[in-house]
């Protein structure tokens, strides 16, 4: 009998879920034993809030006048010369950012922009510096490029970026640093200072070595910031090496749908070959043509957001809650997460314990932060209120 070998890296990832995926799957096994009433997740990052009506407006129309065969069929390997357009247009009309048509790439969401940015970069000992607390999936999209990945501890004074720690990072293998701002886990915004400071490090260290250390701006929450006075700088505008990774999933409300893209810098070193290489990335992972009926529906909501105004209201309410309970918390600027700093130091054994109250948090290990837990308030205001008493009482417990 022949041997049976396949790959074990990819049987211990489809074995071990992430801790966000593992804790929202308790969560849907404890709601059928109490209720899903009972039951306080805050473990994904699922919108709650619904589409804006032009979603269901467009996708209306395209089924009953739009031509079907078009609609359901491939569009080019890259997306849809219209789509990317159009994208193009919204970007420079909003950033004055000097994307052209043929700098975007359509993707099945973020997580394809950033596997096929990896992958479009990584050769053979390369490393990607990320800045801690960051998404845990950077790790797999990495490593399963065949890249290093490369932490910046967090500094968790400001959850900004403690730069002496990046200069000691940064190596003759760093092929690129990735950023992502507002932030997942912490909802921080990085601030024009902090980018700039980090395009002239790296600006920098490019010119010593005679090639680009490149930048990933991860910026699926791009649209999610809640002060008058928080701005989310264009990265393209600071740093010319930039690939922006972008997807609909939460200024649309549209995780399910999958779409996305990748804008390539038109400044950048190689700007042609880095496009290509993206192309590629996109051919060998299998991400060509992403849903084209999609790709019509976004272009038709460019400018638009679901109502961003119910995640602010439940940042308020969580965060002057939890705060007055005695919990200390970084303020998020944006996102839909709130960073809780354990009251114990061991993160996991305080989620264990708000699982006795049927609060199910996400221990901050797995971001690169150990110490705290990722609250994600994207769900109804209602049960942010009834979840309240669990959270007084888990304070409590701990002498609050």
């Amino acid at each position: 009998m022949a041997k049976f070998t396949i790959n074990k890296n990819m049987i211990q990832l489809g074995n071990v879920r992430s801790v966000i995926r593992e804790t929202f799957e308790y969560g849907n096994k404890r709601a059928k034993e109490i209720g899903r009433e009972n039951v306080f997740d805050f473990s994904l990052g699922n919108p709650s809030v619904p589409p804006p009506e032009c979603v269901r407006d467009t996708m209306l129309n395209l089924l009953q006048n739009g031509d079907q065969m078009k609609l359901h069929s491939y569009t080019s390997a890259q997306g849809a010369e219209a789509t990317r357009e159009k994208i193009a247009q919204n970007i420079n009309e909003r950033y004055n950012a000097g994307i052209d048509k043929n700098d975007i790439y359509m993707t099945c969401g973020a997580a394809a922009s950033l596997t096929i940015s990896i992958n479009a970069l990584a050769c053979a000992g390369d490393e990607f510096i990320v800045i801690a607390p960051f998404f845990p999936e950077y790790r797999v999209f990495v490593e399963a490029a065949g890249a290093k990945l490369a932490v910046v501890d967090a500094d968790t004074e400001n959850f900004q970026i403690d730069f002496e720690k990046l200069k000691n990072t940064l190596s003759a293998k760093t092929k690129a640093v990735i950023i992502n701002t507002p932030n997942n886990p912490s909802g921080v915004v990085l601030s024009e200072d902090t980018i700039k400071k980090l395009c002239t490090i790296l600006k920098e260290e490019s010119k010593k070595r005679g090639e680009p250390i490149y930048l990933i701006s991860d910026e699926p929450y791009r649209e999610l910031v809640y002060d008058d006075n928080t701005v989310v700088p264009y990265i393209t505008n600071y740093y010319d090496n930039t690939l922006v990774c972008y997807s609909y999933s939460k200024s649309l409300s549209l995780p399910g749908e999958r779409i996305g893209y990748v804008a390539v810098c038109n400044k950048m070193e190689n700007n042609r070959d880095v496009y290509a290489a993206v192309c590629g990335a996109g051919r060998a992972l299998g991400f060509v043509c992403a849903p084209s009926m999609m790709q019509q529906v976004v272009i038709e909501s460019l400018g638009k957001t679901s109502d961003l105004t119910i995640y602010k209201t439940n940042r308020d309410i969580l965060y002057k809650s939890l705060t007055e309970y005695g919990y200390e918390c970084v303020y998020p600027d944006g996102a839909f997460y709130l960073f809780v700093k354990s009251p114990e130091s061991d993160a996991n054994a305080f989620c264990n314990k708000a699982r006795e109250f049927d609060l199910l948090l996400v221990p901050s290990d797995s971001f690169g932060c150990p110490g705290y837990v990722r609250i994600a308030y994207c769900v109804t205001t209602e049960m942010i209120k009834r979840s309240l008493p669990a959270f007084k009482k888990l304070a409590e417990y701990y002498g609050k």
